[in-house]
């Protein structure tokens, strides 16, 4: 017999609640605001609590060092991680053992990090499973009819109606114990949907989603009078590598009426999955974010909420060398905020311990600083990728009628390690931008690598096209425009 969470922590939980505002969709724009209109962009990565930073969570065995971590994040622009509630990598993280009985230590866990993450002005997407250590890792799944839990086979996860209450039962545990939190910015509602899970199927993914979907929303409504935001995600590479499912996959992916964001994991085969080089992982990313904005109709935002060198590391047994990866890591969140995406992604580190560089940290403190010179809650943006015409370099840019983000990487510098030469003739770029109504601008050149302003100028547009010409750039320059 299945043991209900009620055996163990009564439905009736003291609700976990604190100040941090609310996250949500902005009104008027594909990105987010807090609850009192100010905009709200996602900086920050894959993590999980038993990977070195957040390890001292377990058993409450160095809680000072992870606040301490968790502090130096948010001083250095990082303001959201992405965690699965149970990160099924090692057996003594289970958030159930067995099935349906919450464990403890676990609970106390989780009241600690977001207790800290209130106290911090941290935020988690949360994502209630695990589906890639589930698969690998089944034998010892808590699920596992062998281990008395309901589930056969994990082809049957979206499908088994006893796995489906379970998984509606963790979500109703989690709503009413840190669901009142603004620390909590978003549900993953399901970690890399796939057909597999479905007896290779798609047919019950709108209705799978659905569930959850209303599941959880109506219990937030219930207890806080508003919800969290919601998103579904998958391995990208999926869209291409089964072709007569992908319309359906995208339709509940990007189209779920549901749903308030669109997530897929960027993990093009090739080029982001196992780099060569700096550059055209970059192009991957840019050409995907656009695809997706293409296949959204309702404006919604898109957020990539994990990419990095996936094969590289996991089946290669290999981790990139530390300057190559800062270059990589860089150049792919560029292209994915100045696509059109929401912030720079969120990189599955994929290191040798899993943790960022100090170099990627630095990249996120100059993306997060260069935030405050767009005003998001009117960016009604539209990818701009394929119609800015420059010379010397590849462009991606999205903007409206009144504002837009460009940013440029030269083609023609590659050194032989793959990464940009930094000793290459600096060269201006002549840039024509489509979009934008006439008028005067202002342009502000950001040196994305220092996190500062690298130039500043005035230009007009007409007949809907904004010229000018930058100041000699080495390697990359993103570019704010606003109306002077």
């Amino acid at each position: 017999m299945l043991l209900r969470s009620a055996d163990f922590f009564p439905v009736d939980t003291p609700l976990r609640t604190g100040p941090l505002p609310w996250i949500g969709r902005a009104a008027h724009a594909p990105y987010f605001t807090d609850e009192h209109g100010a905009p709200w962009t996602p900086i920050g990565q894959n993590d999980a609590i038993s990977w070195l930073e957040l390890a001292g969570l377990f058993r409450r065995r160095d809680l000072a060092s992870v606040e301490a971590h968790l502090a130096w994040l948010k001083a250095h622009g990082v303001n959201c991680l992405r965690l699965m509630i149970e990160y099924a990598q090692v057996r003594h993280r289970y958030f159930e053992r067995p099935a349906g009985r919450f464990v403890p230590a676990m609970v106390q866990l989780w009241d600690d990090l977001f207790a800290m993450c209130e106290r911090i002005g941290m935020r988690i997407l949360l994502t209630p499973v695990d589906t890639f250590w589930m698969w690998r890792h089944w034998q010892h799944l808590p699920w596992n009819a062998a281990n008395g839990g309901p589930l056969r086979h994990m082809s049957e996860a979206l499908t088994c109606g006893e796995t489906r209450a379970l998984i509606k039962g963790r979500l109703e545990f989690i709503v009413r114990r840190w669901g009142g939190s603004g620390a909590l910015f978003a549900w993953d509602l399901w970690n890399e949907i796939h057909p597999a899970q479905g007896g290779d199927s798609v047919d019950n993914w709108n209705e799978f989603i659905h569930d959850l979907s209303t599941h959880v929303r109506r219990l937030e409504l219930e207890l806080y009078g508003r919800s969290h935001p919601q998103t579904v995600s998958l391995f990208g590479p999926e869209l291409v590598l089964r072709p007569g499912q992908a319309p359906a996959m995208r339709e509940a992916l990007f189209r779920h009426p549901d749903l308030d964001f669109a997530s897929i994991h960027i993990y093009a085969k090739g080029t982001i999955d196992c780099p060569r080089d700096t550059v055209a992982p970059a192009l991957a990313m840019g050409e995907i974010v656009a695809e997706c904005l293409g296949e959204i109709g309702d404006g919604r935002p898109f957020l990539d909420t994990e990419h990095g060198p996936i094969h590289n590391f996991i089946d290669k047994k290999k981790t990139l060398p530390e300057p190559f990866d800062d270059e990589y890591f860089r150049h792919l969140s560029w292209a994915h905020l100045a696509s059109g995406g929401v912030g720079g992604g969120m990189r599955w580190p994929n290191r040798k311990p899993h943790v960022l560089t100090a170099g990627m940290r630095r990249a996120q403190r100059a993306m997060a600083d260069l935030l405050p010179l767009v005003e998001w809650t009117r960016f009604r943006r539209r990818n701009l990728n394929g119609e800015v015409r420059v010379r010397h370099f590849h462009s991606f840019a999205c903007g409206d009628e009144r504002q837009a983000l460009l940013w440029l990487l030269r083609r023609d510098s590659l050194a032989s390690d793959g990464r940009l030469r930094t000793d290459a003739v600096p060269v201006e770029a002549v840039v024509e931008l489509p979009g934008l109504a006439d008028g005067k601008y202002r342009i502000r050149g950001w040196d994305t690598a220092a996190g500062t302003v690298a130039e500043e100028q005035r230009a007009h547009a007409a007949h809907g096209v904004l010229r000018f010409t930058s100041s000699p750039i080495v390697t990359d320059r993103a570019f704010v425009i606003v109306p002077a």
